[in-house]
């Protein structure tokens, strides 16, 4: 079956309220054990029926914003899913209380009662109103950058569509699609200021009914952050500034040599050789082609999970016109199958998201039978984690797809996840202190976001676009808007990933197979050691990791 015919339902409130109600009775009234747990378990199952129309319609539109009929459910479910998650919570309160809980214990991953807490923690009735208002801000957005429309050297582009031109090998190109690109956001700054303006306050809002001081440390409990905290993150982002940043620094001042520059300005970042980057030398179509061959050689287990996903054409990778911006995995439980969406537009970053989105699928892929379904993923961190190594594990096959650029195009590779780090660190240093002043203006937002960044990313020249010397960069990145928090989690993973990348044993993918198939069963500490890796937060953990790196690009020819 072809994920076409893939069968969409529309689901009534009532009907998901009445049906959730029963299974919160029967729990509750279980006379044994053996009740309780049958309850549970289809309770589980009707929960995935659930999951999978709400992603369906989430693909869908996401596919194509402005088909009618899948904006209308999409509209339905922002406002319907917090009003269901009343029924969930209560019943979820019944589950921790009944006295068959610790026997529950015995049967079901530590990590599903953990996250029962958590949602205990972080959603009453009082805050529903916020919560539609948050899915419908959020959906705003998406709809607002999908719609862009560019006119340049007498054509017109979406966002996702001007990222070619902006890598462009002529200057003259990419400065000029680099100006229009951020012309766009000038234009709406004032849409994505009062957006944004309005998220925070919602969030806020929510925080407080809730009892908590801020939006900070609700916002860790939504994203599941079982084993750290924010002084954690503090600790581990001082790390990276004081071992990552002068790093990156060389790799700028590497990078501006390499272009004959005197000075790399923000429309030169993005282009890593005077030649060019190193682009896939097929169509999108040919890169899966390849990426079969790659993974059919990598592991029979990979090779099948591949072969599944175009036989049931579980990939949309090409940008178009109305398509939501930026690329992620799904799953869709009823049909056990992975998605992968993204925007593929003929850069070195296709082959970059088509191996990344597939770390996260064949991690699902493996976990898929793990029950409750709920445990499947783990948390956002330790996903990351599955996707950013498979980016890696792929390096010896990148010649498929660069052809004679393979080296080039590892070492961008490398390059760009050690430069990563900083940006990634910005992003979440930024969201903490905007939660933490939610009054700000949205002047005062763009002050903070451009003062951080002189500090995480010094070499930032943006002569001629006043717009990001104002600081107006953050504008772009979508899980600002819509995740709030969930950034530091990708570069918690690169370490990861660049340890699994350091290690040269035998051993070194079976520990990454293992991970994906542990699923979410464990907190991500725990998962790190499973996979015999480093936990990012211990000291030392930084520069441990960076030394064989930094070795690596320095005996390199770029």
């Amino acid at each position: 079956m072809k994920f076409n015919e893939y069968t969409y339902e529309h689901m009534d409130k009532k009907e998901i309220q009445k049906k959730i109600e029963g299974f919160q009775h029967r729990l509750e009234t279980a006379d044994s054990y053996a009740q309780f747990k049958a309850a549970f378990d289809e309770m589980d199952t009707y929960d995935q029926a659930l999951e999978s129309n709400v992603t369906l319609c989430q693909i869908r539109h996401s596919i194509n914003t402005k088909d009618p009929f899948y904006q209308q459910e999409n509209d339905y479910w922002d406002q319907v899913l917090p009003e269901i998650q009343s029924n969930f919570h209560q019943t979820d309160a019944a589950i921790l209380h009944s006295h068959y809980c610790e026997q529950l214990k015995k049967d079901v991953p530590i990590t599903y009662f953990l996250s029962k807490e958590m949602d205990q923690q972080t959603f009453s009735d009082a805050i529903i109103p916020e919560l539609q208002k948050e899915n419908e801000l959020s959906s705003k957005y998406q709809a607002l950058i999908a719609s862009s429309q560019i006119e340049f050297n007498g054509k017109v582009y979406t966002l996702s569509q001007l990222e070619p031109l902006m890598t462009s090998k002529d200057r003259k190109v990419r400065k000029g699609a680099t100006k229009a690109y951020w012309g766009w956001f000038n234009e709406h700054q004032d849409d994505l200021n009062k957006l944004y303006d309005q998220l925070v306050k919602t969030r806020d809002t929510m925080a407080k009914k809730l009892g908590y001081k801020n939006y900070i440390e609700l916002g860790y409990k939504r994203m599941y952050r079982y084993d750290y905290n924010q002084e954690d993150v503090a600790g581990y982002r001082k790390q990276i500034l004081d071992v990552v940043v002068p790093i990156a620094q060389q790799l700028y001042k590497r990078q501006a040599k390499r272009l004959g520059v005197d000075k790399l300005y923000t429309w030169d970042e993005k282009v890593e050789f005077k030649e060019g980057n190193p682009t896939p030398i097929q169509d999108i179509d040919g890169l899966c082609q390849s990426a079969l061959q790659m993974y059919q050689e990598l592991s029979p287990s990979t090779g099948s999970f591949f072969q599944f996903m175009l036989d049931h054409d579980l990939m949309d990778l090409e940008a178009k016109p109305n398509k939501a911006p930026g690329g992620y995995c799904t799953y869709i439980p009823a049909y056990q199958s992975p998605f992968i969406f993204a925007n593929g537009n003929h850069t070195n970053q296709d082959v970059e998201t088509l191996t990344h989105e597939a770390g996260h699928a064949y991690q699902v892929y493996c976990s898929k039978d793990i029950r409750p379904s709920e445990c499947i993923w783990p948390t956002y961190e330790s996903c990351e984690i599955h996707s950013m190594s498979m980016e890696f594990f792929t390096h010896p096959w990148m010649e498929h797809f660069f052809g004679d650029k393979a080296d080039a195009y590892r070492f961008a590779h490398v390059s760009g996840a050690v430069k990563f780090l900083p940006y990634g660190v910005l992003v979440d240093h930024f969201q903490h202190e905007v939660y933490a002043h939610p009054q700000w203006s949205p002047l005062r937002r763009m002050d903070c976001w451009r003062k951080l960044e002189k500090q995480y990313l010094p070499q930032k020249n943006y002569d001629e676009i006043p717009f990001l010397e104002n600081g107006g960069w953050w504008m772009r990145q979508l899980h600002i808007f819509m995740d709030p928090f969930y950034y530091i989690d990708y570069t918690l993973a690169q370490v990861c990933a660049l340890e699994f990348w350091c290690r040269k044993d035998e051993q070194v993918f079976k520990d990454y197979q293992h991970l994906c198939s542990l699923g979410g069963t464990l907190p991500f500490r725990q998962l790190v050691k499973e996979a015999g890796l480093i936990v990012p937060f211990d000291p030392g953990c930084l520069e441990k990791t960076m030394k064989p790196v930094c070795a690596w690009l320095e005996n390199s020819n770029y």
